[in-house]
């Protein structure tokens, strides 16, 4: 032991081997040194050892100190600059500063919390933040606390399920393999969204939304929905003053729906308890009612959950539970400890040649913008200037050293991208869009402005406003006239939208759809004062209400881009659609809005783009051009009112009447909610829905299989989202379909949905391989996915057939050693051991 050294940051004790020039490494601590400061006591009064008699040693190995400083302290004492009792003091000093200056902190849902922020929500008393500040207790020492740490953590969620076989899945694997029911699947993974975090049980993670969704344990096309349910954990906005509120306060301000706002509250109370948005941690039950969090009369309908109330559900027998009640039917992984569900049955750096740089600083350019303008300037200081990224300048030398471009045209190119950087911050020469500012070499990038045009202004021969007098490009920048509201004949009563369906005029599907298109192609109209507002302010300014601003908010991301949950980049609407992040059918229909309005936007810029372009940039393709050039009732999105016919919005358009005051265009509707054209009356929601309830529908497949279950509780049931509900119950009003009709499409659903349980996963030698993933490996052929797609073939048959076996599982290495004559079976290592 004498001849050993102690490693500063660790502690232990190590056996030297020696460098042959016997040189001291100061990195270590001798064994003597150990000793003495072993021996020298220190009384300590302030800290984690107040009042305390420790050894030097103990101190110095402590967490006031980090690895630097002991080697410092041992360094001075080794070379004689130092003795024990200068030691000491030092010692004491950085102990004492410690305490004074380090603040603590605790690790809270998404954030920092402070021991202040604890004591105000009744967590710990005064005399342990007391204790804390004076460093008598460490912030550990208050999570061993087991109340604490769950109002700072939370209990676990749902994380995953377990299945027969003993093998564990993610909730959205479970739902993609047809072990849940997408509806169900969904409630749980907004469960975990709204409680602090997406799970994944196999590898003990957690996630942020987007995160989960970059790393795949959650798919794109439940991003949004997730996204909302984490509000309950980050906070929603309030519209109207722009503060961060809890999920209670949401609810009572009608920004979600009520019943998916009670089932995330009661996850959050099954978890540990209402999470406090603004702070990150979650609060007693006493100290949410004080702010504003939950109330009495929210507390008795939790007390006493109805089967209203009870928004989960149980796949092994088909009942409505509370999330409490479903947590306790869940086994705890031993090896996570997590609450499973079980289911029964950068660049390189450029080297340039000594004769390329020679060329370079020797060759003469004359710039006209910029800081270079009237300078002697030489190619080499454009080069290596602001103006180029170092991307560009790797792309331009591998291109120029590989001779695929002159010297003169490397000197027009980068002169091209200074005249536009420089042109892009001159203020007479940007336009204003839907949204900001866009430059005039953005409009003749994008084909709005020819090159004369452009040359004009930039010389001076024209002005901006000359060039926004321009019909096509004010029509580009700006758009045209959406369906900005409604005109009442005889009286000429101008009403938007909203005020036509608050007045019984125009139905609540039939107004949304419009108010989407609205937000879609820029901005929500207020046609009597001729405003153009954003979604937010059009709340704001009461010209929508509260329960449709979520669903609008999504429409207007038609014109401020939608989120790539993969890369994080801003995408089209039609780029949006083609990932699956919006059903196709809305999508479509609020493409043909903005095409019908001056041209597809570019979310990008906010303006209109001409057709060209949009096919070029991504933003269009011919297949949905064919759609739309030709389109049918199913893509005809739209509905007038007083013909009941469906319409395409450019059709729409069409029946509108030019405003003469404000040059809006207004659809014209009679003053009574009954057209003129038709004597059928309009249902109301009630009587909807008593007709509806009336209706019995015998089903023989899945939950309700051979019950006779109520039409409208087919459709409210966990098979139907909210846009098909609104669907139905909006063509059953119209009468454009019949209640048998209705339920024709009803069943076809539920059995569509129950037979799609055929799995489409399967496992790899590590992670689960889905059949496209085969037939992108060229491991498959088309012929066996489609049949595998369309539940011809089962996948499971498809990947026992060799050789889509071996590639899965390969075909075995060497495993072990057979020991003869014995036949004894053994490991590799243990053979090198015994044999040799």
């Amino acid at each position: 032991m004498e001849r050993c050294v102690i490693d500063p940051i660790t502690g232990l004790c190590l056996l030297p081997l020696t460098e042959k020039s016997g040189k001291l490494n100061f990195n270590f601590i001798d064994y003597q040194t150990k000793m003495s400061f072993k021996e020298e006591k220190v009384n300590v009064t302030c800290g984690k050892y107040m009042g305390m008699t420790v050894s030097l040693w103990e101190l110095l190995m402590s967490e006031y100190f980090d690895e630097h400083q002991r080697r410092d302290i041992i360094q001075k004492f080794r070379e004689g600059k130092t003795n024990i009792k200068i030691i000491i003091t030092t010692v004491l000093e950085v102990i004492e500063k410690s305490v004074k200056t380090t603040k603590v902190v605790f690790e809270g849902i998404r954030d920092t919390v402070t021991a202040k922020q604890l004591v105000e929500a009744d967590i710990i008393t005064k005399e342990v933040m007391e204790d804390l500040q004076k460093g008598k207790i460490t912030a550990k020492d208050v999570i061993e606390d087991e109340n604490v740490n769950v109002y700072l953590q939370g209990k676990e969620s749902i994380a995953g399920i377990l299945l027969p076989n003993s093998q564990i899945m993610t909730i959205y694997q479970a739902r993609q393999k047809g072990k849940l029911m997408p509806g169900t699947a969904l409630i749980l993974l907004e469960a975990q969204a709204a409680t602090g975090f997406i799970i994944d049980p196999i590898c003990n993670r957690k996630f942020s939304v987007d995160d989960a969704v970059k790393a795949k344990i959650v798919g794109p096309d439940v991003c949004q929905k997730l996204r909302s349910a984490e509000k309950a954990v980050t906070g929603y906005k309030d519209p109207y003053d722009g503060k961060i509120i809890s999920l209670f306060q949401a609810m009572q301000k009608d920004l979600i729906l009520k019943d998916h706002g009670i089932r995330l509250l009661e996850a959050q109370i099954a978890t540990g308890g209402i999470i406090d948005p603004v702070n990150s941690h979650r609060i007693p039950v006493h100290v949410a009612y004080q702010r504003g969090y939950f109330n009495e009369e929210m507390n008795t309908i939790l007390d006493d959950p109805s089967d209203d109330t009870k928004g989960f559900f149980d796949p092994n027998n088909h009942e409505n539970l509370t999330y409490l009640q479903l947590m306790a039917r869940c086994v705890t992984d031993p090896s996570t400890g997590l609450c499973l569900l079980p289911l029964k049955g950068k660049g390189h750096k450029i080297n340039i040649n000594d004769n390329t740089w020679e060329k370079f600083k020797t060759t003469t350019v004359t710039v006209k913008y910029g800081r270079f303008k009237g300078k002697h300037t030489t190619l080499w200081d454009i080069f290596n200037s602001e103006y180029l990224s170092e991307e560009k300048r790797q792309e331009f030398f591998k291109l120029f050293k590989s001779r695929k471009i002159t010297i003169e045209q490397l000197i027009v190119t980068i002169l091209e991208i200074i005249e536009s950087k420089e042109i892009k911050q001159q203020a007479g020469l940007n336009f204003k869009g839907l949204r900001g500012e866009i430059s005039v070499v953005d409009l003749l990038e994008l084909q709005i402005v020819d090159k004369n045009t452009y040359n004009n202004l930039i010389n001076g021969n024209m002005t901006s406003t000359d060039v926004m007098k321009m019909d096509s490009v004010h029509a580009y920048l700006q758009g045209q006239s959406c369906v900005a509201g409604v005109i009442l004949q005889p009286s000429n009563q101008k009403l938007s939208i909203y005020e036509a369906q608050s007045n019984g005029i125009l139905t609540r599907g039939t107004a949304l759809c419009l108010l989407e298109a609205q937000a879609a192609t820029g901005f929500i109209v207020d046609p009597l004062k001729n405003k153009k507002l954003t979604v937010e302010q059009a709340l704001k300014e009461k010209v929508i209400p509260p329960q449709v601003y979520e669903k609008l908010l999504s429409a207007e991301r038609a014109v401020t881009g939608y989120t790539d949950p993969y890369t994080g980049h801003k995408i089209s609407l039609f780029q949006a659609l083609k990932k699956d992040l919006i059903v196709k059918q809305h999508g479509i229909r609020l493409l043909e809005a903005q095409i019908a309005t001056g041209g597809i936007i570019d979310p990008l810029k906010c303006l209109h783009l001409p057709l060209e372009v949009a096919y070029r940039k991504g933003y269009f393709d011919a297949e949905l051009n064919q759609i739309l050039s030709d389109p049918t009732d199913d893509t005809k999105g739209f509905f007038d009112p007083k013909t009941q016919e469906n319409l395409t919005y450019m059709e729409m358009l069409g029946r509108c009447v030019k405003d003469k005051e404000t040059g809006l265009l207004l659809l014209p509707l009679n003053a009574s909610p009954k057209a003129t054209g038709t004597k059928a009356k309009m249902y109301t929601d009630t009587e909807i829905k008593q007709e509806f309830e009336k209706t019995s529908v015998s089903i023989s497949v899945g939950r309700y299989s051979g019950k006779s279950v109520s039409l409208w509780d087919l459709i409210h049931s966990r098979y139907f989202t909210e846009d098909q509900q609104l669907e139905f119950t909006e063509k059953y009003r119209s009468r454009t379909v019949s209640i048998e009709t209705i339920i024709t499409l009803v069943i076809s659903t539920i059995e569509k949905l129950e037979k799609s349980e055929t799995p489409k996963m399967t496992m790899g030698l590590r992670k689960p391989v889905s059949a496209q993933q085969l037939l992108d490996s060229d491991i498959i052929d088309g012929d066996a996915f489609k049949q595998v797609k369309e539940g011809k073939v089962a996948f499971e048959a498809v990947t026992q057939h060799e050789p889509v076996r071996g590639y899965l599982k390969g075909t075995g290495s060497i495993a072990g050693i057979k020991h003869y004559p014995s036949q004894k079976v053994m490991s590799i290592y243990e053979a090198k051991n015994k044999i040799g």
